[in-house]
């Protein structure tokens, strides 16, 4: 193992595209709430906890969890913003510790209004280079519906392998049931499978499982 490998990732990422992964917990409620509201219709598409509208003070308590669950090393969640303003949210990132020892998921959300451009790759590549920096992490994975063909595209192309399909209860209109669970490993990682995976356009980016 890495010794010098931190227990956490930064709390601020920058992406190529100019856009950055600031950690959740240090967003204003106001700004991240508004943003799910205004993309409710295009969320609820993929997102369970999209379903119904969160208050504002659902918000909050999210934020203080996610503050909780980042201390914890359990899961670190990221708010995608524009570089200079964090107010200005434009989807929601993160890593989840809850598949197994060793084993990191990543989630992630992206605006309507940024689909197509690559954005949700780089996010994603992004996020898998700070998981591999944690230590222990031998495996990350992206899980997405089927009939999810943008994200399956976003873990195609950044090298990841579909490893298994399972069959999950159907928690949103578009949904078939069958859960596509994509795996890039260590040594995978290690052999440059990212190299250069996400630095254009991905046609289709959207949303994968995520957190609110």
């Amino acid at each position: 193992m890495d010794q010098s490998a931190q227990s956490t990732p930064p709390e601020l990422i920058p992406l190529p595209c100019g856009l950055v992964l600031r950690r959740r917990s240090l967003i204003d409620d106001a700004a991240f709430n508004a943003a799910v509201l205004t993309d409710l219709d295009h969320l609820r598409t993929w997102l369970p906890w999209a379903q119904q509208a969160p208050s504002l003070e659902e918000t909050a308590r999210k934020r203080v969890e996610a503050g909780t669950a980042w201390e914890s090393g359990e899961q670190f969640g990221f708010a995608l913003t524009a570089a200079d303003d964090p107010e200005q949210v434009l989807g929601g990132c993160g890593l989840h510790g809850r598949t197994g020892p060793g084993i990191i998921e990543i989630g992630y959300w992206i605006a309507s209004a940024l689909v197509g451009r690559g954005v949700a790759a780089q996010a994603a590549a992004a996020l898998t280079r700070a998981a591999f920096d944690l230590p222990g992490i031998e495996q990350v994975e992206i899980h997405c519906d089927e009939n999810n063909l943008r994200s399956a595209a976003v873990a195609r192309r950044l090298g990841f392998a579909l490893d298994r399909v399972e069959q999950n209860e159907i928690e949103t209109p578009a949904e078939s049931g069958r859960n596509l669970v994509w795996i890039l490993d260590r040594a995978a990682y290690l052999a440059g499978a990212l190299e250069g995976a996400a630095g254009g356009r991905v046609a289709g980016t959207a949303a994968g499982t995520a957190m609110g």
